[in-house]
């Protein structure tokens, strides 16, 4: 086996990375969160969105410039290190694959899983044990094909990004005239106004909420060394990428609201959807819009398993975390480290017990594992901006100060939300455990 993965990536599908991660399950199953969090007001939900897109896209103009300048493994480990030190890089690179992708994956499998039940007609879609059965399946099956067949994984993630924006375009589109000609937008928007003083929402929550929707921008730099000409690809995907997802998200969010009355968006939770695109498109085109959602959540758990698969190995190179020798290797015939995948897929199974635990409250609360770890690595994003502002000397004044404050009070604000979360202590706890144990895997000596 070797020990490099070779450029077979083009910028197609570095942009796929990008919209394809970041468009999934969260605009989906987070748009009656946002609006419960901004207690049915639209243009604080409205808001939100925007206020996560904003951490986002100047988030991505700030590693686009990395990008520009550093290429070896993986992006963001490779940041890391070169701004603090061999021990902050591997225990970035630690905390994203133990603590970030790998319970993100988790739960796309089960988000996947769940809405082929509703789909399905069941009448417990979210915790059957048909819906964790079904996630398993679904998080085997892409573990598979990207250890398999990677090129295949790399197709999949462009053409289910094309898919998924089916649904997505549609609602926006039609949603929103519909809703100008029936009223309901502008009944919506009237009833905003008039209570955006005394809704009594929590703004800084929500925002937190809309970042779950928005994360994934940053998975395509964990294939930087897999792009071809990526100091000149990689920066485009990623701020066209942001781009793309700003604009769909909130025409989309604009649509649903304009079909629905935001208390029945509430009431609907996951259901939303359904029962707008049922008003809009009758039955029959409502379920196969469902079936594009399911390929939407698919292709964004293909695009984090990508991700996984590549952290132990991006670690590994650097003689670092458990197993080295073999996590590094590189089968000569798929281009995947073979062992890295074997590492990610078990972290992945133990998330999804956890996230089973957490649902059924079995350490008697639930635990937030689809927003906390987002929370926290926008902390470790801000050391990052604050290395850029000192370091970049060379760049004009808008470019070195203006986008990595913007890009600094963006996260701040998503920080602050997740502070409030009642799940955050137990949280902090484990991940401290975690990186305590990664500690018992760090080497000072490296090797190239």
């Amino acid at each position: 086996m070797e020990r490099k993965l070779e450029k077979k990536y083009g910028l197609p599908t570095a942009i796929a990375m990008v919209v394809g991660v970041v468009i999934g399950s969260g605009v989906f199953f987070k748009a009656d969160d946002v609006l419960t969090l901004t207690n049915g007001n639209l243009i604080l939900a409205l808001l939100a969105w925007g206020l996560g897109a904003f951490s986002m896209i100047f988030g991505s103009l700030v590693f686009a410039e990395f990008a520009q300048r550093i290429e070896k493994s993986n992006g963001i480990v490779d940041y890391s290190e070169m701004a603090y030190g061999k021990r902050f890089g591997y225990l970035v690179g630690w905390f994203k694959g133990v603590l970030y992708y790998t319970p993100l994956s988790a739960i796309l499998a089960w988000v996947a899983a769940l809405y082929t039940m509703i789909l399905s007609g069941s009448d417990n879609p979210s915790n059957s044990p048909m819906t964790w059965g079904l996630a398993l399946i679904y998080l085997a099956v892409i573990y598979l094909i990207n250890c398999l067949a990677p090129l295949l994984a790399g197709k999949l993630q462009v053409g289910s990004t094309v898919i998924k924006l089916i649904p997505l375009s549609l609602v926006a589109i039609i949603g929103t005239i519909s809703g100008l000609l029936n009223h309901v937008t502008f009944d919506n928007f009237s009833s905003a106004v008039s209570t955006i003083g005394t809704s009594g929402g929590t703004l800084a929550n929500a925002v937190v909420a809309t970042a779950f929707a928005y994360e994934g921008w940053i998975t395509a730099v964990t294939i930087n060394s897999e792009i071809k000409d990526s100091k000149k690809n990689l920066p485009k995907a990623l701020v066209w990428g942001a781009f793309i997802v700003f604009v769909v998200y909130v025409m989309y969010f604009l649509g649903i609201a304009s079909v629905l009355p935001t208390s029945e968006i509430i009431a609907q939770g996951d259901g939303a959807i359904t029962t707008a695109t049922t008003q809009l498109f009758g039955s029959v085109a409502s379920t196969i819009l469902t079936v594009f959602v399911i390929i939407s959540c698919l292709g964004t758990l293909n695009g984090l398993v990508l991700s996984c698969i590549r952290i132990p190995y991006s670690l590994a190179i650097r003689n670092q975390g458990p197993f080295p020798k073999k996590i590094a290797l590189v089968n000569p015939r798929t281009g995947i480290p073979t062992y890295s995948a074997f590492f990610a897929a078990a972290l992945s199974l133990f998330y999804t017990a956890l996230w089973y635990a957490s649902i059924n409250e079995t350490f008697g609360r639930y635990i937030g594992l689809d927003e906390i770890p987002i929370v926290m690595i926008y902390g470790l994003y801000i050391f990052l901006y604050i290395w850029y502002i000192r370091t970049f000397d060379d760049l004009s004044f808008g470019k070195r100060y203006v986008v990595p404050l913007c890009a600094i009070l963006g996260a701040l604000v998503i920080v602050y939300g997740g502070i409030t979360n009642p799940s955050i202590g137990l949280y902090l706890i484990i991940s401290l455990a975690a990186v305590g144990l990664g500690m018992l895997f760090y080497r000072e000596e490296t090797i190239s």
